[in-house]
């Protein structure tokens, strides 16, 4: 067990490889509980989140719907990635745990004109089934997943006292289910005896790395952009009357990001780790940076995300141990359900 931002967490409950391989090919059950659960209500709440975030909520046309966005500074600087969700009156955010306190203080300071009440629900918990068997797992267990659409990705569903999404962090098939504590206990038991196995953080840090999903304090930060963290796609400037918090930041950053996060694909065993170098010439005058890497058990191969100057050549190269290490360079993401979907830059 370890301490994650305040919560004893296990890093894994066996092998870390083996957790991995059953989320790919099987079904693998993460207690998240440590996420920060957000339920927004008010007069003004649509307008409020409409303008909290950079994605728009009014994309959202059915109840418990979700979708992804960042919620960023005045100087479009990413405070944190989220997933929304239209509620019967009002929105749920669902934030990092890490995040929480800078997370509580933007919100309470950007809220105080607005009739909106933010409530924190920390009498819930969040558990992630995921995996492809996740589904099956799930109909043998009382939850109301049985009314989601397979086809919608961030779709929500309430029912049996939980609300439950097509969401998670591995890039497989997978639900979030949120809970009370008590109901988060029987849910964990009746997915294992449905075939569900334990997965700790370790292996969660590597499933989110072949799908090419953002780590808070990693990949983004508050001083990073949308636009140099492969989040683009959350910004949505389509409402010019929707003035969002970092919305004029960003129309000016759009135009001048010289960065990007690519994925690197290493063919020797070294592992690139956060903070390593990589360059694309022998004087080393042109560089990026790693923000995360690791041993890849679906590829069988290293793996690496890296802010790089914009449309660099199609290889790098890393000093390890006094030995030029050569990767490829393509799309920030590497499997999904199971595949191998990075395409190497020609």
């Amino acid at each position: 067990m370890v301490d994650f931002h305040g919560w004893s967490m296990p890093i894994n409950y066996g092998s870390q490889i083996n957790e991995h391989n059953i989320v790919r090919e099987d079904c693998g059950i993460f207690d998240v509980s440590h996420m920060t659960i957000l339920d927004f209500q008010g007069l003004d709440v649509e307008t409020f989140v409409r303008k909290l975030i950079s994605n728009d909520v009014r994309k959202l046309s059915e109840p418990y719907e979700g979708l992804y966005s960042a919620m960023v500074n005045e100087s479009g600087g990413v405070i944190d990635d989220l997933i929304a969700y239209k509620m019967d009156s009002g929105y749920r955010l669902v934030v990092n745990c890490a995040t929480r306190g800078e997370d509580l203080k933007w919100i309470s300071s950007k809220s105080k004109d607005y009739d909106v009440i933010m409530r924190e629900r920390s009498d819930l918990s969040m558990v992630a089934i995921q995996g492809p068997r996740s589904l099956e797992v799930l109909k043998e267990c009382p939850t109301p997943v049985n009314l989601l659409d397979a086809k919608k990705r961030q779709q929500g569903v309430f029912g049996n006292g939980m609300f439950a999404a097509k969401t998670g962090y591995t890039g497989e098939l997978g639900f979030e289910v949120i809970l009370p504590h008590t109901k988060a206990i029987d849910l964990w038991k009746d997915a294992l005896k449905a075939g569900a196995k334990p997965v700790g953080l370790g292996a969660r840090d590597t499933l989110r790395l072949e799908a090419g999903m953002n780590l808070y304090g990693f990949e983004m930060d508050d001083s990073v952009t949308p636009f140099e963290c492969n989040m683009s796609w959350t910004v949505d400037f389509s409402d010019k009357e929707r003035e969002f918090f970092g919305r004029e930041a960003l129309l000016r950053k759009s135009k001048e990001t010289e960065t990007e996060l690519v994925g690197l694909m290493l063919e020797e065993r070294s592992i690139l780790r956060q903070g390593q170098e990589v360059y694309f010439d022998k004087k080393r005058k042109t560089k990026g940076i790693v923000t995360s890497g690791s041993y890849s058990p679906t590829l069988g191969k290293p793996i690496a995300l890296a802010r790089v100057p914009k449309n660099i050549k199609n290889s790098c190269f890393a000093e390890v141990r006094e030995k030029e290490v050569f990767a490829k360079i393509g799309t920030p993401k590497f499997i999904k359900e199971g595949k191998e979907i990075f395409k190497e830059r020609i």
